[in-house]
């Protein structure tokens, strides 16, 4: 490990010295450059000065007695799983899809079926090092003089730094996963029955809404062996194979990513669940970088758009993971089916542990059982509608209900109520403490005004 802490710090050396000669000249914000983005709102991005951290992608330690990995920014889930496994352990939280990195997940919202007991991806941050707009890197951690940054990076959405290093709580990991799949007929026993599984043993929880009469609630274990082992990584669509297998096996690694073959269900949209399709892709095409390459062509092109407006229709993408107070879930999953119409929903118990202080702009009640939905489609009416129209509408709900909504997508907050639901008064306070140059952009410009 001495050999990744030297190339650690000559990479963390040169990047500080390009970001302060940066500093001396040229008015244009600060962006990072990468490849791939897992960020789905349209920008209508101006003049940066781009930094590319793709070096930043290395697995610098991993403590298995402490229960720790110390891993860079850049470096995505799919490599970090795949270095933690062989040594029996696994990050605490491993968001869905393979392409995003820790770093991305810390600066935004992570979440993944163990976040019903150890929270989203931020909840489980020993510490980590920022690199400031001037060029500084600085060392947060919850009990020294950076703790504001600490507790006020996630969420960011790189406006306060980008993190180079991340300390991560690990989890035990063992090689298989066995899966109990229960069907529920109303919605009312469903999240009831999803609470309840969250006070018993199981490793992982999550669940689908196929339909106003039909939910199903996953919950996973870690065994050492099983009688079998189910492959969605090819022919077969996990999914789909929920309302029918009351029982199911899975490596650890096929778990973790049982979502990103087929993007959830999302695959649908570019025919990918089409058996002759999916052929002509092969496994090694059959994932969310796939997908999201497609996604990005068809959102410059407007092809999917433009035959909707041949048709007669109106559309609007309605991308959006939201937080809701799991009292409050049925009733959020009906405005759902009658005001939206996306089926099917994602939903996946979140406990906001009891942190030393809250998670600044992502402030959820500690201690406190939420449940996250996520639905990711077009919303197609015959009627138009302004601008946002259907997001505006989930936002309303979502601020009603004391929810929260991720930033990672299309958002239409005005600057008051941005404010109250992100907690703007004390970003502004980190902002002028770690940007006070304005070198970087604000929250409100970058995630609602797309700049």
């Amino acid at each position: 490990m001495d050999t990744e802490a030297t190339g650690h710090a000559a990479r963390r050396a040169a990047l500080a010295a390009q970001l302060r000669a940066r500093a001396k000249g040229g008015a244009a914000p600060l962006g990072l450059g990468k490849q791939s983005s897992n960020l789905f709102r349209d920008r209508h991005e101006g003049a940066k000065q781009r930094l590319d951290l793709s070096d930043f992608c290395h697995v610098l330690a991993i403590d298995t007695a402490e229960g720790w990995v110390d891993v860079e920014g850049l470096t995505s889930y799919e490599t970090l799983v795949a270095q933690t496994l062989p040594h029996g352990v696994m990050p605490a939280v491993v968001p869905q899809l393979k392409t995003i990195t820790v770093g991305g997940a810390a600066a935004g919202v992570g979440i993944e079926a163990t976040s019903h007991r150890w929270g989203l991806v931020h909840d489980t941050l020993l510490e980590f090092d920022v690199l400031l707009p001037d060029g500084q890197i600085v060392n947060c951690r919850p009990d020294n003089a950076q703790r504001d940054l600490f507790f006020g990076f996630p969420n960011s959405y790189g406006t306060l730094g980008y993190a180079l290093r991340l300390r991560l709580r690990t989890l035990p990991a063992k090689p298989c996963v066995k899966v109990a799949h229960l069907p529920h007929a109303d919605p009312a026993a469903f999240f009831s029955a999803l609470e309840a599984a969250c006070q018993h043993e199981a490793d992982f929880v999550d669940g689908v809404v196929f339909g106003p009469r039909q939910q199903v609630l996953n919950t996973a274990c870690f065994v050492d062996e099983a009688p079998w082992l189910s492959d969605y990584s090819d022919r077969h669509i996990y999914y789909r194979s929920l309302p029918d297998k009351p029982v199911d096996y899975l490596r650890v690694q096929d778990y973790l990513w049982r979502w990103d073959t087929d993007w959830f269900w999302c695959s649908k949209n570019v025919y990918a669940q089409n058996p002759l399709v999916r052929r002509l892709l092969g496994p090694s095409r059959l994932n969310s970088r796939t997908y999201t390459r497609i996604m990005r062509w068809n959102a410059r092109w407007g092809i999917t758009r433009r035959l909707a407006r041949l048709r007669g229709l109106h559309t609007e993408s309605v991308i959006q993971d939201v937080d809701i107070p799991v009292a409050q879930a049925p009733q959020f999953l009906a405005f759902l089916l009658r005001e939206i119409g996306i089926l099917p929903i994602w939903v996946c118990p979140v406990r906001a542990p009891l942190p030393q202080a809250p998670f600044t702009l992502f402030p959820l009640t500690p201690d406190t059982r939420y449940v996250n939905f996520g639905f990711w489609d077009v919303v197609e009416s015959r009627q138009p509608h302004a601008a946002g129209h259907f997001n505006r509408l989930v936002e309303h709900e979502v601020m009603r209900l004391g929810g929260i909504k991720s930033l990672y997508s299309e958002s239409y907050f005005t600057p008051e109520e941005f404010g109250q639901a992100y907690a703007m008064a004390q970003y502004q306070a980190l902002k002028a403490k770690y940007d006070p140059a304005g070198r970087m952009l604000g929250l409100y410009e970058k995630c609602v005004l797309r700049a």
